[in-house]
């Protein structure tokens, strides 16, 4: 696949946005922007794992609580 160039028209009011003449689509040229995004995303997937993973540690920590109790009570 060759890289080509697209003539955009810019969009007023929008200096990272541009039209395509072609398909008229509206195309965002804001690379760093877009990456800063993606980071982002990953960052709060990462955090909302990790977030999930102490809910689970923590429910077994109490499972293994009440099951100790129970054991004490007996």
């Amino acid at each position: 696949m060759k890289d080509e160039y697209i003539e955009l028209i810019p969009v007023e009011g929008h200096t990272n946005l541009g039209r395509d003449e072609t398909s008229n689509a509206i195309i965002n040229t804001d690379n760093a922007g877009y990456e800063a995004y993606i980071k982002a995303r990953e960052e709060r997937k990462k955090k909302d794992r990790e977030l999930s993973e102490l809910k689970d540690e923590v429910r077994e920590l109490r499972d293994l609580l009440k099951s100790v109790i129970s054991q004490l009570d007996k």
